[in-house]
Order: structure tokens, then C-alpha cells, then sequence
């Protein structure tokens, strides 16, 4: 792996060529241009969803539209690992903005008096650009900054890591709201929509020179021969297989319930609040800018305190079981109280904010948490491969959740407020899933703590031996400072 402190003609990543001079320019360029993106990827979300929701689509042919966006990144995610392998970051960045502008120039043909099957297969397929294109531009945001971190120094990696995911969902959120917002910028709604497409388009080529220009075309390529798609598939890599398929879950039980059925349940003025589009787009705006702020400061507020840092299994394993009383809790008011039988709107409205922010801020310590594991479980010369595995599952839990929403939000109950309880209950046995899985994992040095008190003590390398607290936190002061822990780390 090519890292911050080797000398600068290694340091870029790539198996040959020199790299800048400032080792820490792939990172800001990388991360310029993937910022800019993902304020798109969450505006033509909102903009496909409530666009469709005003011309009488239900929630499973809404998430039909999105299956290709979430499939293409089940099958992108392994080419992306493969080809950043062998042609370098700069490329799948690049591939990646040109496909956004492919899919939003394509959203443009959408036409208003089309039957519903011609839209949904049309809009499906714009979707799944988007989707190849969302996948291609994150795998350079999510290895660069492996490739820019030197191994002795995991804290610094978590910090980073987080940092840069953090802001990417905030700026996600603002696209939610944008889009949402764009969309009633004008009396006339077809106006409003091409509009809020064009301003889309314009963002995505704000990125384009920092991508074009501002990186060595070997970032990120391998030193060995790149992995095959045997290789992929079949990882050797235990941790990393286990830390996916959890993730698979984690992020399942997450889209079991917001992407589709919250603002369908929103919208709706017969059963749930009703509120209007931008209100729908702000409320889940701030739902992904509270996500996002979170994860940027988890290691400084949530995990550093509790001297849970840097992170491992049962750190992933206790914040995945904290979600499932909220998911619970969330489920029985939505199904039981009168609040929502009744249709009390100022309550309804009061009730889903408390549990959703609660949700929100555990959810992104979570997130966070396995963003860093995946990097630090990823093999050094093969971190583009094992990123691009890593979130093929990450894709694959969305699918299963986006289509699963649809149907149980649709079908599974009399009323839209009972098939959103059945969401929630769904979402509850994959955060329990996924914690089951993630302790499986072969990550027990450091073992777990919760501020002062030792839940309990890790297990030596030597796999029979208990290190002891005071061995833990040398460990993990060594670690803060950057230097190479000890043995018992």
C-alpha cells in the first residue's frame, strides 16, 4: 500500500509513477469531487420519488424504479473494486460523473402523460446510470483515505474516514432538501422539474476538472496482479466477509423504512401527516445532515469518550443492538398509540421526529464504526477490491430493503400506517441480524469498554491469554499519537 509516509514518488498509490508532491492531494481532490456528487445523488433521489408520488404511483412502483439504482450497485461495486485495481482511482472517478450526467440527461425524456409501465421501465433504467455512477465516485472517496493513513496510525484512519463520510451524507441531505426544494421553484410542476435536473447537471460538472486534472492516473492501482472476479467473489478474506454480510443488514434495516415508505407516509393526507413536498424534502434532509454530522464526529464524541477507539467487533456489535428498541419503539406508537389512530398531526409529526433523530444519531455510529473496520480489515494492496466487495453487500442489503418497503408499506396491511409499523418491526430483526453477524468476526485483542468500566478484556494474538486494561489503553495512547502499538493492541 502506498501511504502518507513513504517518499513522495510511492506515496500515490499507484505501482508506478510519481505521485504530488503533497501526498494529501488525492484526498482533497478525491474528496471535492465526490462532495459535489453526492449532493446530486441525493437530490435526483428526492426528485424521482416526489415527482412520482404526485403522478399517483404507489410505494412498490416507486421502489421498482430504484431496484436497478441498488442492483447496478451489487454488480458495480465488484467491477469497481477490479477496475480501480487496474486502472487507477482517476478512472472510475471519471466514469463515474460522466454516467450522472448520462442518467439526469435521461430524466429529462420523462414524460407525464405515459402509461406507468413505459415510465417505471424508463425511469428504472435512468436509475440504474445513476446507480453505476453513485458506486464508481464513492470507491475513490472510501479508499483514498487508506491510501494517504499509515497503518501504525488506526485512530487517525477511524477520524478520517469518518470525517469524509460524515460530510458526504450531510451534503447528501442538502441534496434531499435541493431537490425537494427545486422542484416547487416554479408554479408550473414540469418546469420545476427540469429545472431542478439542470442544476443537478451543474454540480456534477463542477467536479469534473478536480477529477480530470488533479489526480496521478496509478492512485489506487494494484502492486500485484489485480484480483480476478473469482477472487472477488469468493474473498478469503474472513473478517471482511463477515463485516459485509452484516453490513448487508445493517444498512437493510435502515431502507426498510426511509427511503420509500417514510416520505409516501409523510405525503399522505388521508392516514399520516400530509405535509407538503419541500417539507417532506427538509424533513429528510435533516435526517441525513444529523446522520452525517454524527458520523463525522463519532470518534471524538461517542467513541473516544467511551474508549471504545479505535473500534472493533464489539463495538459494532453493541451499536447495532441499540437500534432495535428504537425500531421497536417506532413500530407499536406507529401501530398502537392513538396519536396515529386518530391522526393527531402536530404529535404524529413530534413522535416520528424523537425516534427518527434517535435513530439517526445511533445509526451513524454505527455507519461509522464499519466504515473504518472495512478499511482497516481490507488488504493493503488490495484495498480498492476489498472496498468495491465490501459495498456490493452494502448495495445488496439496500436492494433487499427498498424492494421489501415497498411491498410491506403496499400490501402487508390495511392502512398505510400499519404497513409503515410492519417497516419498522422488519428493520428490527436486521439490526439484529446484523449484530449476530458481526461477532463473528475474528477481532477480540481490544475487547470492550464502556467509559470507566471493562465490559470485559480482549484476547491476546496468541488466542488464549486476556490482555489486561492497562495493556489497552497503551494500546490505544500509542495508537492517538501515531506511533506502533504494542504487541497487545
Amino acid at each position: 500500500m502506498r501511504v502518507a509516509d513513504e517518499p513522495p514518488s510511492t506515496a500515490a498509490g499507484g505501482a508506478t509513477g510519481s505521485a504530488p508532491k503533497n501526498v494529501l492531494m488525492p484526498f482533497i481532490v478525491i474528496s471535492i469531487s465526490y462532495l459535489l456528487f453526492t449532493i446530486t445523488d441525493g437530490g435526483v433521489r428526492m426528485i424521482v420519488l416526489l415527482h412520482a408520488y404526485n403522478q399517483g404511483f404507489t410505494a412498490m412502483e416507486v421502489a421498482i424504479m430504484f431496484t436497478l439504482y441498488e442492483l447496478a450497485g451489487v454488480v458495480t461495486n465488484i467491477a469497481a473494486g477490479m477496475l480501480g485495481d487496474r486502472w487507477g482511482i482517476r478512472w472510475t472517478l471519471n466514469v463515474g460523473l460522466a454516467l450522472q450526467i448520462g442518467g439526469l440527461g435521461m430524466l429529462f425524456g420523462w414524460q407525464t402523460d405515459w402509461q406507468k409501465s413505459t415510465a417505471i421501465v424508463f425511469v428504472t433504467l435512468a436509475q440504474m446510470l445513476c446507480g453505476v455512477a453513485k458506486d464508481l465516485t464513492k470507491l475513490g472517496g472510501k479508499t483514498v483515505t487508506k491510501l494517504v493513513t499509515p497503518d501504525a496510525q488506526q485512530t487517525k484512519l477511524f477520524k478520517l474516514v469518518s470525517l469524509l463520510t460524515g460530510w458526504k451524507n450531510a451534503l447528501k441531505g442538502v441534496g434531499y432538501f435541493l431537490g425537494a426544494a427545486l422542484l416547487d421553484s416554479h408554479p408550473n410542476p414540469a418546469i420545476g422539474y427540469f429545472v431542478s435536473l439542470a442544476v443537478m447537471i451543474g454540480l456534477v460538472l463542477l467536479a469534473f476538472p478536480w477529477a480530470l486534472f488533479g489526480l496521478d492516473k496509478n492512485l489506487g492501482t494494484a502492486k500485484k496482479k489485480p484480483a480476478s472476479l473469482k477472487q472477488i467473489l469468493f474473498n478469503p478474506n474472513y473478517n471482511l466477509n463477515m463485516l459485509s454480510l452484516a453490513r448487508c443488514f445493517l444498512f437493510g434495516s435502515r431502507d426498510l423504512w426511509f427511503e420509500v415508505p417514510l416520505p409516501f407516509f409523510l405525503r399522505d393526507a388521508v392516514h399520516g401527516p400530509g405535509l407538503a413536498r419541500n417539507l417532506v424534502g427538509a424533513f429528510l434532509a435533516g435526517y441525513i445532515i444529523l446522520y452525517g454530522q454524527t458520523q463525522s464526529y463519532t470518534p471524538q464524541l461517542v467513541i473516544s469518550p467511551l474508549r471504545q477507539t479505535p473500534p472493533n467487533k464489539y463495538v459494532a456489535v453493541l451499536w447495532a443492538l441499540l437500534l432495535i428498541p428504537i425500531t421497536l419503539g417506532l413500530g407499536f406508537a406507529t401501530t398502537l398509540s392513538p396519536i396515529f389512530n386518530e391522526r393527531d398531526v402536530p404529535r404524529m409529526v413530534a413522535s416520528l421526529v424523537g425516534g427518527i433523530v434517535v435513530f439517526a444519531l445511533v445509526f451513524a455510529v454505527n455507519s461509522s464504526v464499519h466504515s473504518y473496520l472495512v478499511v482497516r480489515y481490507a488488504a493493503g494492496d488490495k484495498v480498492a477490491t476489498d472496498v468495491g466487495f465490501y459495498y456490493m453487500a452494502n448495495a445488496s442489503g439496500r436492494l433487499i430493503g427498498t424492494l421489501s418497503s415497498g411491498a410491506l408499506y403496499s400490501y402487508a396491511a390495511s392502512t398505510p400506517t400499519l404497513g409503515f409499523g410492519a417497516c419498522m418491526f422488519a428493520s428490527s430483526c436486521f439490526c439484529l441480524i446484523s449484530g449476530l453477524i458481526v461477532a463473528l468476526c475474528r477481532d477480540d485483542e481490544a475487547g470492550l469498554r464502556c467509559g470507566p468500566i471493562t465490559c470485559f478484556a480482549g484476547v491476546s494474538k496468541a488466542g488464549d491469554d486476556l490482555v489486561a486494561p492497562h495493556e489497552l489503553h497503551k494500546a490505544r495512547d500509542a495508537d492517538q499519537h501515531g506511533v506502533e502499538p504494542s504487541h497487545t493492541a
